[in-house]
């Protein structure tokens, strides 16, 4: 239960009895790199909590180009959100870009303990506005940080990035080329000698 409550206590802490009823439709997951959790396209009743690895959002362009929208890592919520919440296909596929371990839980029952269990309504509560929250912060940054900016908030995010996911994914994710990757890295690496 460790790895739960500290879950809940980055979002809102929970007491023993609301920690024990989260737990209850909860399943621990293994999945490997590359392995996709949600689809494009896909109807889903499954919610997950990022434990260990490295998974993204994506979206892919008429010529097939993949556009990462989003890169999740540890500790943090995951998967088709407006998918479970219009009950609708998923817009984008969710994948591991390396071996993950999460939590999987059964969005429907959730919903029904929060209807009986006021701290738990809080609690999702409280997941929905720090999903907002990211998403505000996310399209902040493609707007007001240029890429240099970007990659050093993503560093400071997730300051060992660079050795666990492919540059290309770091890139689509900075909505950059690899090739301007490689130069602000290496302007970067220049300025710390």
């Amino acid at each position: 239960m460790g790895f739960i409550r500290a879950f809940a206590n980055q979002i809102y802490p929970l007491s023993e009895e609301s920690l024990y009823l989260f737990k209850s439709i909860i399943v621990t997951q293994k999945f490997s790199k590359n392995e996709s959790y949600v689809l494009l396209g896909d109807f889903t009743d499954k919610f997950y909590i990022l434990k260990s690895g490295v998974t993204r959002a994506y979206t892919a362009d008429e010529k097939g180009k993949v556009h990462i929208r989003t890169l999740f890592v540890p500790i943090t919520t995951t998967g088709s959100l407006s998918a479970l919440i219009k009950n609708s296909p998923s817009e984008a596929t969710y994948d591991c870009l390396t071996d993950c371990e999460m939590l999987v839980g059964d969005y429907p029952a959730f919903l029904k303990l929060t209807q009986e269990h006021h701290e738990l309504a809080i609690f999702h509560a409280k997941i929905l506005e720090n999903v907002f929250i990211k998403v505000v912060q996310r399209i902040q940054e493609l707007t007001t940080l240029n890429a240099t900016e970007r990659y050093l908030k993503l560093k400071k995010d997730a300051p060992n990035i660079d050795n666990l996911i492919q540059q290309y994914h770091i890139a689509s994710y900075l909505n950059i080329t690899p090739v301007q990757l490689s130069r602000i890295r290496k302007e970067l690496y220049s300025k710390e000698k």
